[in-house]
């Protein structure tokens, strides 16, 4: 009797075990399931960007961008992964290595991505010699000295030295001039006409700052502003900002005003004329001459001009101009802002051409003049250099002037049509006439190069039109703008 009972309890614990393993689907299956384990879709790609014919040491520009805001900038081969299912952009940009330039095929394409799978995209770049062309954008203006546009605006505004400023619109020279101020302006040595600057906010408050010299041989900085005609400027409305006095000489004037990144306005006068600085001015921080002067002009009413900004180096300080931003210059010949950098390119006296460069946030710099010409002592076989800023760049004149005399600075490329140029500062001379550029890193002066170009004769100045190309104002009166060679 007690084994029957023994026997039919392991029957019925055997029917148990049975059933709960058939419940379970008989192993390794999930609770409810009868079959095998079957893992979660993929719900994410990735994306595989290839860069090929570039050498060793030199990196590609690609940027992939996608769902979701998606945004990447890539240097090298990588594979992207954990991206959302979609199509992908992948374009590129030209690179350039020395004086050479890799450009990308295609420089755009597209990539979709599937969920759990890899697509891929390949940007070849090829190498070519990038080459720089001129052409012609106006003639026959009278004595040109500079070009600028204002943000925004597709017109070329002109200055010629006399007193007038023009404006080039569709191609053509605007027969009535913007502005004619020659009853104004002294020409005599190197005066005139010689820069101007549109006020940061021009398209809603129509200022213009116009600097030049007058018959006393004062420079001068006088605001004026566009009337309802935007071609024309009320020539009425004049409001002196500055007159610096310049008694003695008729050169070295200077001949920038611009505004910075800070949005203070910013002049250089150079040091009053004469060999050598006679007049000790470019040292002498109680007077305004051979110096970078930074103002506040953004609240100028007829009786206070302009103010001076909190940061000014010298403000506060007995003795000490509260408009000097920095000092120590010769003649500066164009100065450039690109954003917190600044460049100054000064002319030299007799044996050296330079390029300052620094964090346009540092005032109280001293450049060096007349204690040095660039990196050389000025007239002594040695001189006491503790706390002057040497130039980032110089060239000497060489014999007879080989090499050029009077270096005419432009500004930084940051213009779309040549992007493997960005970041280059390009300058030239006004006695060679040459299209040089270099880049200023923080491993220093890299990238030197002279560009082929036709000779145009004496280079003035360098323009900028508001898409940030650049252009060559020749003494003869014409304009003509940069670009690739081949282009249309």
């Amino acid at each position: 009797m007690l084994l029957e009972r023994t026997r039919m309890w392991g029957l019925l614990l055997m029917a148990m075990l049975a059933a709960l393993l058939a419940a379970c689907g008989g192993g390794g299956g999930s609770p409810g399931t009868t079959g095998p384990v079957t893992p979660p879709a993929a719900t994410t790609g990735s994306l595989t960007v290839t860069a090929t014919g570039l050498p060793a040491g030199v990196n590609a520009s690609m940027r992939v961008t996608g769902p979701n805001n998606f945004l990447q900038d890539l240097t090298q081969t990588q594979t992207l992964t954990g991206l959302a299912p979609g199509s992908y952009n992948v374009a590129a940009t030209a690179v350039t290595s020395g004086s050479t330039t890799y450009t990308p095929a295609p420089a755009s394409q597209s990539a979709v991505v599937s969920a759990g799978a890899t697509a891929s995209a390949t940007v070849a770049y090829g190498s070519a010699t990038l080459t720089l062309a001129l052409s012609t954008v106006a003639a026959n203006l009278a004595n040109p000295t500079w070009l600028a546009a204002p943000p925004g605006d597709a017109r070329l505004f002109v200055l010629e030295r006399a007193g007038r400023v023009r404006i080039i619109q569709n191609g053509a020279v605007l027969a009535t001039p913007f502005l004619d101020i020659s009853a104004r302006v002294l020409t005599a040595g190197e005066g005139g006409l010689l820069s101007l600057a549109f006020d940061p906010q021009f398209a809603r408050n129509g200022y213009v700052y116009l600097y030049y010299t007058d018959p006393q041989r004062n420079i001068v900085v006088e605001r004026f502003t566009a009337s309802s005609n935007p071609n024309l400027a009320d020539p009425t409305s004049g409001l002196p900002i500055i007159s610096i006095p310049h008694p003695n000489f008729t050169n070295h004037f200077g001949g920038q005003v611009a505004f910075g990144p800070d949005g203070y306005l910013y002049l250089g006068p150079g040091d009053g004329g004469g060999a050598g600085d006679p007049g000790g001015n470019a040292q002498n921080l109680n007077s305004l001459l051979g110096k970078l002067l930074r103002i506040d002009v953004s609240s100028a009413v007829p009786a206070e001009s302009y103010a001076i900004p909190a940061g000014n180096p010298f403000a506060g300080t007995s003795g000490r101009r509260p408009e000097i931003w920095a000092y120590g210059l010769r003649n500066p010949w164009r100065f450039a802002f690109d954003g917190n950098q600044l460049y100054v390119a000064d002319v030299g006296q007799d044996r050296r051409e330079e390029v300052n460069f620094s964090d346009a946030r540092q005032g109280g710099l001293n450049y060096g003049w007349n204690v040095m010409e660039g990196t050389l002592c000025y007239n002594a076989a040695s001189c006491a250099q503790a706390g002057l800023t040497l130039p980032a760049f110089e060239y000497d004149h060489g014999g007879n002037d080989a090499n050029g005399c009077s270096i005419t600075g432009g500004f930084v490329y940051r213009g779309r049509a040549l992007p493997e140029l960005a970041g280059r500062y390009f300058y030239s001379d006004y006695c060679k006439g040459f299209l040089k550029s270099f880049f200023a890193g923080s491993g220093g002066i890299v990238e030197q190069r002279e560009w082929s170009i036709p000779d145009i004769g004496q280079v003035v100045s360098f323009g900028q039109d508001a898409e940030g190309e650049l252009y060559l104002v020749a003494s003869s009166g014409t304009i003509y703008k940069i670009g690739r060679n081949g282009a249309p």
